[in-house]
């Protein structure tokens, strides 16, 4: 324990310990302190305050009457860093501007009352653009990045131009005519790729590093379609979405497909445009012979599913019908439930009653001869039926 006490104050001893910096400002030519309001009061002027050991220019702001208002500068090194006023209230109000170390202004805003407003304009310090936006009503409504490129890194477009002298947006948003705009990552890679029609977005695309597209989405005025794909371009997966067309309608999702690796549909399910209720499912083999299909319905106040099961040569291999019952939905069989086999034959049959209970079950052999008749009873046991 001694040893580790010995070995901390030799290491504290090498550590300097940090000094706050003290800064001597002055007003018209006499030493003020801006955290003793005496020595500001009814004063008018520029305050400039230095730093103590440096002698450099930390901060320069103005004074009105012995309030703090007007206009604001920071510096680092000795060099401008930022500067805005400030209004009454003390609140951010008019130009704002930030500059790198080589004098290069990188960001230029104005403020009404503390909230940014109108064009906002980034740079990189090389002087090359970086970003625009434009503010009304203390919200962003639309902004235009770049890379140090040059090249279009983000896009976001209002209802009306607004951008200009920063950017075209009138171009860029489809404001004259529909426009199309790749996005790029800083090392250049294309990233997404868009089309705009009167400052709406009608399609996106991403790409993976290979150029091979990765995501698109459509949009119309009836809905939208989604597709997603695999890095070597093979479509895996489709939403579509639609609307009723109703004013205050919304938008249900219409039919999801989904592919293999090989690009082949292997599940469909669709629902109604209406409502958003399920209407079919159904999945398929890699030959594109239908596999497994429900369909779904109303019969009244119950909700009807009917399951079909093919074999890979399109031929039905078995089919039923379930109904929806009680307050959780249980599923249960109803009426006749058959199998085939692959030559169309019945090979087998069970009947249920509307309470979901096996009532009857047949069997037949190869050649289509009825081998077995049985009744079914609550408590599982059989009757033959005499044939």
């Amino acid at each position: 324990m001694r040893l580790l006490t010995v070995l901390l104050l030799a290491v504290a001893t090498l550590i300097p310990l940090a000094a706050h910096a003290v800064q001597d400002c002055e007003l018209n030519g006499e030493a003020v302190n801006p955290a003793n309001g005496n020595t500001t009061a009814g004063k008018t002027g520029l305050m400039r305050c230095k730093d103590r050991d440096s002698g450099q220019m930390r901060r320069e702001q103005e004074l009105k009457n012995g309030k703090f208002m007007g206009l604001v500068r920071h510096y680092q090194d000795g060099r401008l860093f930022k500067e805005h006023s400030v209004n009454e209230q003390g609140n951010m109000d008019g130009r704002a501007r930030e500059f790198a170390a080589n004098g290069q202004v990188v960001y230029d805003t104005t403020y009404e009352n503390g909230r940014r407003t109108g064009l906002l304009r980034a740079w990189y310090d090389s002087g090359k653009p970086r970003r625009a936006a434009f503010n009304e009503n203390d919200r962003e409504i639309a902004s235009v990045e770049w890379s140090e490129r040059g090249q279009v890194h983000s896009l976001r477009c209002g209802d009306r131009p607004v951008l200009s002298p920063a950017a075209d947006d009138r171009a860029l948003c489809g404001f004259a005519a529909p426009s199309q705009v790749e996005m790029f990552s800083d090392s250049g890679v294309l990233q997404t790729r868009s089309t705009w029609v009167q400052g709406k977005r009608t399609r996106y695309e991403t790409f993976f590093r290979n150029g091979q597209p990765q995501t698109q989405q459509e949009v119309s005025a009836s809905g939208r379609v989604e597709r997603r794909f695999a890095d070597d371009g093979t479509k895996r997966r489709e939403i579509r979405w639609e609307s009723s067309g109703a004013a205050d309608a919304r938008a249900y999702k219409v039919l999801e497909q989904d592919y293999s690796e090989r690009g082949t549909l292997v599940r469909e399910q669709r629902w109604a445009v209406a409502d958003g209720s399920a209407v079919s499912d159904v999945s398929f083999y890699l030959n594109g012979q239908p596999k497994a299909k429900t369909e779904f319905s109303k019969e009244g106040e119950q909700q009807v599913r009917r399951e079909s099961g093919f074999y890979d040569s399109g031929k039905l291999a078995s089919e039923g019908r379930f109904v929806e019952t009680g307050r959780f939905r249980t599923t249960q069989p109803v009426g006749s439930h058959r199998r085939y086999d692959e030559s169309g034959r019945v090979a087998a049959e069970s009947v249920y009653d509307d309470r979901g209970r096996l009532t009857r079950e047949k069997v037949w052999d190869e050649a289509g001869q009825l081998v077995r008749d049985d009744e079914v009873f609550e408590d599982g046991s059989r009757k033959s039926f005499a044939r």
